[in-house]
Order: C-alpha cells, then structure tokens, then sequence
C-alpha cells in the first residue's frame, strides 16, 4: 500500500471514530435529557439498538452528503453538514411514522431524541473540526516542508561581530529585510536603521522590535541625497541590502523599473557607503542571477558587478545568493495557501520545474555568517541549500498538511512556465563553478572579470530608450552576465 493510501485509510478510519464518538455523546445526552438515564419502556437492549439506529442513519448521510472525510471546516463546506444533519432528522422521523407497531419500537427513537440529538450531533460535528482547523493551521509551519534539516543558528564568532554595531538595512519591511532586523538585534547591535519605503511594511517592522534599538527611516534607496543624510546622522558600520524587485514576471513587464531599481540603486548606495566608511556592504542576491534568462535575473547578476567593483578602497562589498524563501511575499506558499484554503485548485506551473528553498531564518543566519568568514572579501557568497525541490512534490505536500488529499480533495493545475522563468535554476554548489570557504554552508561563486564602466554605460542607455524597446533591450543585457 503507497504512503498517500495508508494516509488516507487512516484519517478516514481515525475519523469515522471521532464522528461516532461524537453520535454517542449526544445520544447519551438526547437520553438522559428525555429518560434521565431511567429504563424506557422497550429496555436497555431496546435503548441500544436505538442508538444503533440512530448511528446507522446518520453515518449513512455524512457519507452521502461527502462529509466523513471533511475535516479543515471551511464555509463552503457547510451546507454539505447542514444538508446531512437534516436528512439524519427527516430519516429517523419517517421511521418513527413508518413503523408504528410495538415490537418494531425500539429502532423508533421518539420525536425528542431525534430532534435533541440531531442538534447535538451538529454542533459537536462542526465544533471538533472547527478545533481540528485550528489545530491543523497551528501545527502547519513552512520548515517542514523542507526534506531536509534546517541550518543551525548563528555561532559565537557571528554574535561577537555584529554585538554593538551599528547596521543599516534596507528593505527592511520585506521577508528577508524584517527578518535581518530580528536577527541583528538579536545579536545585539547598539543601532539598527531600517530603510524602507513603503509606509505600512515600516510600520509594521517597526512595531515589533525594540525601539531603543530600531529606528524606522522611510525612504527610497535610489535617492541619493536622502541616503547620504540617512548615512551621514547614524554612521552606519555594516549595511545589509535586501531592498529589490523580486517577482520575476513583474520584473519582467516593467523590465526599466527592475534595472533602476535592482541595478542602479544598488550601485548608487555601494557610492554612498563607500563615501560614509562603512566597514561593510552585503547586497542580498538571487539563484536567478546564474546564467540570468529573466529581466529580474539580469538586473540582479548586474548589481553582483556593478557593486563588486567598488571593492579595493576601507569598504569589502560582497553578494550573497540564495534561492527561494519559503513563505516570503510574493513566493508561491502564501498563493498555495490561499488557493488550498478557497478549495483549490492548486496551480503549478510544470510538473517538471524544481526549485531550491530555505526558511527565512536560516537564509538571514547564513548571510548574517558571511560577515565573519577567515576569508571575508569582496566577492559572491552562494549558499548550500539544498537538493532542489519539486514544485508539484511541495504542492502536495502544504496539501496534505492543510488535512486534504491532493487531486481528490484539492486538485493541482499546470499552467506552463511564465515569461522569464526556468525549470531548473542554477545553484549546484558541487559543481567547479564554487569554492569551499571557512563555513560549511557557504561558498563562493567563480565570476569572470566583466567591464563595470561597459556595465553601467549599458544599462543608463537601456533605462533611457523609449518603452517599445526597452524589454528586448534589457534581455541583451544578458551578455554581460
């Protein structure tokens, strides 16, 4: 028997208990409330038939109605249980009409029972898995949907360099940017400036962490003039970039905004931290920057170079890329969750497309790590993430998790790949492309020598084209990569 079948034999055996633990109780009840636990006329063997009846009858129609084997309680789901409590009720009243005669009494529950009991049996139905969602919905988290072990937290060494520091972190209202802050107040940094431009991802970073430490500054990072005042009233030691268009189809439809953004905006605040003397400069990058066949790729593999190039002086810039974060806005778990809460279906691009994942702790301690490395420089981090996971492989999984069975319960759709996505993103790090460093997890990406000035020269060309040319433009950029 395959894992998906004894799966389900168990949560329909499982449940088909629960329920006729439940019809027990409230016949128990409907009893005492009509008998007060006294013989009936027809004896106790009768009362037990009754309920046998009873059970019978009611079973009979959460099959009917498809009910036995909902379990997550959502609203659309509720007419099916009011339905089948209801016809137990009209059911178990016909009887009662139907079969009049003495010896036949006994699977004649009178009119009290079948009422008390039908009202019973729905609320406490309904009641268990309402609890049983809550509990589900509790217990789902995004760290095992990984098939692998999570990175352990940060080390001593790690703790001790940033203890005291004074950090800057930009986009720091998103997945990744939040979760840097935690960390490196955890960690126990004197001063933490968030930059971010979007007022409510500010303020709600904001209200979560101490502010003594935190300090929210709204602002674009493409704006020089506001950074170099952000940069000239904290003095900043180590700034962590984590401020970028992410989404690559919407990247890929506003390719111009991708590359000020991701591209030039991240080559300008390199300047002005190099100005200010910072200490250090971590940019957060992408899988999708390896052999870039995306707008969004393309923008980011360019940042790697542009903000490389600014090495040599008092500030050791460097990239740190990474795959998919489980969980992270505008990642395909919370569209899963959303699609499996609605009832499905659940799209997936291709049967075929793998994608790497780590949690966002465990993305943020890594990066955090790089800081601290006996060879710490001005280069590319790649962290290990991992055997690539199969999209449709991790689909079925969040469905079994949410207490469903994927293509019975919740169906799973291919739509095909979209513009500027690949089956396979590039982050092997067994291959020759990546060398060991001190930490187990991290390595470094070999990148061939490329012309910034030839780099930055295209990319101002390309920004300033009119619309009808920019898209194919941005793609020939890719030769750089």
């Amino acid at each position: 028997m395959s894992n998906g079948l004894k799966r389900s034999f168990v949560r329909i055996f499982f449940g088909g208990l629960a329920d006729s633990i439940v019809m027990a109780a409230a016949f128990a009840a409907a009893f005492a409330l009509r008998f007060e636990f006294e013989e009936p006329i027809w004896g106790w063997k009768g009362a037990w038939i009754s309920f046998l009846t009873v059970w019978s009858v009611q079973t009979a129609m959460l099959l009917f109605f498809d009910c036995g084997r909902r379990w997550r309680l959502r609203a659309r789901d509720l007419p099916r249980f009011v339905g089948s409590f209801a016809a137990s009720v009209v059911v178990l009243t016909a009887m009662r009409i139907l079969l009049p005669t003495p010896d036949k009494l006994y699977i004649r529950p009178p009119y009290s029972i079948t009422l008390i009991n039908g009202v019973l049996v729905a609320v406490g139905m309904l009641g268990m898995r309402w609890l049983w969602t809550l509990y589900v919905n509790a217990r789902t988290r995004e760290a095992r949907l990984l098939t692998r072990r999570e990175v352990p937290p940060v080390d001593d060494a790690t703790r001790a360099y940033y203890k005291g520091k004074r950090v800057l972190v930009t986009g720091a209202g998103g997945t990744i940017g939040s979760e840097l802050v935690r960390q490196v107040t955890a960690l126990g940094a004197s001063c933490v400036v968030m930059v971010e431009r979007g007022e409510n991802a500010l303020y709600e970073i904001a209200r979560r962490v101490p502010s003594g430490v935190c300090v929210p500054e709204m602002a674009d990072v493409g704006d020089v003039d506001r950074m170099r005042g952000i940069f000239a009233r904290y003095r900043p030691e180590i700034v962590l970039h984590a401020a970028a268009y992410k989404h690559v189809p919407m990247v890929e439809m506003n390719p111009c905004e991708g590359l000020r953004n991701n591209t030039l905006a991240t080559r300008r605040l390199g300047e002005t931290a190099r100005e200010s003397g910072v200490a250090k400069f971590v940019m957060i990058s992408t899988d999708k920057a390896v052999n870039p066949v995306s707008v969004m790729g393309i923008s980011k593999r360019l940042a790697e170079i542009l903000l490389l190039d600014l090495n040599g002086g008092s500030t050791v810039f460097s990239a740190v890329r990474f795959g998919n974060v489980l969980g992270s806005s505008g990642s395909v778990v919370p569209l899963w969750e959303e699609q499996i809460a609605n009832g499905g279906p659940v799209t997936v691009t291709d049967r075929r497309m793998k994608r790497y994942f780590m949690t966002v702790s465990e993305a943020v301690g890594l990066v955090l790590s790089t800081a601290v490395l006996p060879d710490a420089g001005g280069c590319v981090y790649t962290l290990d993430m991992g055997k690539p996971v199969l999209m449709v492989d991790l689909a079925e999984e969040m469905i079994r998790q949410a207490g469903y069975a994927p293509g019975r319960d919740i169906r799973i759709e291919f739509t095909g790949i979209r513009p500027g996505e690949k089956l396979f993103e590039e982050l092997d790090v067994t291959g020759k492309a990546y060398r060991r460093t001190g930490h187990a997890k991290i390595y470094t990406a070999k990148c061939d020598n490329v012309s910034a000035c030839g780099v930055l020269e295209d990319v101002y060309r390309v920004v300033s084209m009119e619309p009808a040319h920019v898209h194919d433009a941005a793609k020939a950029l890719a030769r750089w990569c």
